[in-house]
């Protein structure tokens, strides 16, 4: 996440890697659940000390931290809770895929709908803010969003299939009668 941070709006075509922060995040509610007292918030707290070596010591615009900044945490929490809510429900079938999609989607949704909000409405960098302009704003950015998270969440459900038994029932094996 910290490598990737410093390029926030960077990437690939830009020749660096978009910022993983998201995934990292939605990621981190799927692995790391059980320990989310601890985890998340040392996720939280690297984010920002991230962003303040970016913009304090590698000379990163310092244009997104604003009021909105604080916003993180409730958006990066339901990224978590995201991957949590996954992670409850994964069984090691063909149906996780699914679970997967509908989870990413909502979560990811919900993370820029706050992100986005709290800076167009409450980062004082937009002079007259309007809802046409925030609609319009939204839909220009939210793909680059889903895609870069997306790109990260895809390589890592890859290698978490490819590393994963398939299914627990295709594992064992049929269940015999004790009376046969």
């Amino acid at each position: 996440m910290t490598a990737t941070r410093f390029t926030h709006t960077a990437g690939a075509g830009a020749g660096v890697l978009p910022d993983a922060s998201w995934a990292v995040f939605f990621l981190g509610g799927f692995y790391l659940a059980r320990d989310w007292r601890w985890a998340l918030a040392l996720l939280l707290v690297a984010a920002v000390a991230a962003d303040g070596l970016a913009i304090g010591y590698y000379g990163i615009s310092n244009y997104c931290a604003t009021l909105a900044y604080w916003f993180m945490a409730p958006a990066y929490s339901v990224l978590w809770l995201g991957g949590a809510w996954l992670r409850r429900r994964y069984r090691r079938t063909a149906a996780d895929l699914a679970r997967l999609l509908v989870s990413f989607a909502v979560s990811v949704t919900l993370c820029f709908a706050i992100t986005h909000s709290a800076f167009y409405w409450l980062g004082g960098r937009v002079e007259h803010p309007s809802l046409g302009e925030w609609g319009s704003v939204f839909l220009q950015w939210y793909p680059h969003f889903v895609a870069a998270t997306g790109l990260y969440v895809a390589v890592a459900t890859s290698v978490h299939i490819a590393l994963t038994p398939r299914s627990l029932t295709a594992a064992q094996p049929a269940h015999r009668d004790a009376r046969t």
